[in-house]
């Protein structure tokens, strides 16, 4: 029906215009917003209202607009979903201090993987991201992971579900090695992938066997807490 149609559209409007603010961006103008969108001002600002109304946006004194609180609460309900968060930080934290590395749990959404939860190794040089953040599946050892041990066919995933981990140099950026395994939930369910992220001139082969050890212990302990297997 066109009612429905035009409801769906309105909706796809109003996702597409909170996408157009990235991490760094503390406000935007009507301006930007309708340039980022590729809708003209009113519509824009018809749009703003509406989310307005619900905490999604916030107008700004000078008519600029940014994220409302409303995203972070239910941000937070997202997280809290997954009911490890009192598990999985001290785990991320304990992980960035023995090895150096970034350390992040992401899980699957659809056909995208989502950083779930994060610590940002404390080196000068380092792969950062943050917290809701959406990566390809089939690109870096996280994804990897994630689709081999939910029964992606191939001989890359077989071996990744013959040794139990991954690692990839530069598959998504070329300044990001990862190393991932998986870590699992209610018996053998896949929960997710935890990963180490940093320079590829980091993780020379002896870096990886270390690291490797230190993040299936972290894997096991994440999978015991949820109900899990060790992999």
């Amino acid at each position: 029906m066109p009612g429905n149609a035009n409801g769906v559209a309105a909706v796809e409007r109003a996702a597409t215009l909170l996408e157009a603010f990235t991490d760094r961006d503390f406000s935007l103008s009507l301006g930007e917003l309708s340039r980022r969108v590729e809708l003209d001002k009113s519509t824009v600002l018809r749009i703003a209202r509406s989310l307005a109304k619900f905490g999604l946006l916030i107008r700004n004194e000078d008519g600029s607009w940014r994220l409302g609180p409303k995203l972070m609460k239910l941000g937070n309900i997202y997280q809290s979903t997954f009911r490890a968060a009192d598990v999985v930080e001290p785990l991320l934290a304990e992980l960035v201090d023995q090895t150096g590395e970034s350390a992040a749990v992401y899980v699957r959404e659809g056909q995208m993987r989502v950083c779930l939860f994060r610590h940002d190794s404390h080196q000068s040089i380092r792969h950062s991201a943050r917290v809701g953040d959406t990566m390809p599946l089939e690109l870096g050892a996280p994804g990897r992971v994630i689709l081999a041990f939910t029964g992606k066919h191939g001989s890359v995933y077989d071996e990744i579900r013959g040794q139990g981990f991954f690692a990839t140099f530069g598959e998504r950026d070329p300044q990001v090695a990862s190393l991932a395994v998986p870590i699992f939930r209610d018996g053998t369910t896949l929960f997710g992938s935890l990963a180490l992220t940093g320079p590829p001139a980091r993780f020379t082969e002896d870096a990886i066997t270390t690291h490797l050890k230190t993040l299936q212990m972290a894997a096991n302990k994440l999978s015991a807490a949820m109900g899990g297997e060790p992999g």
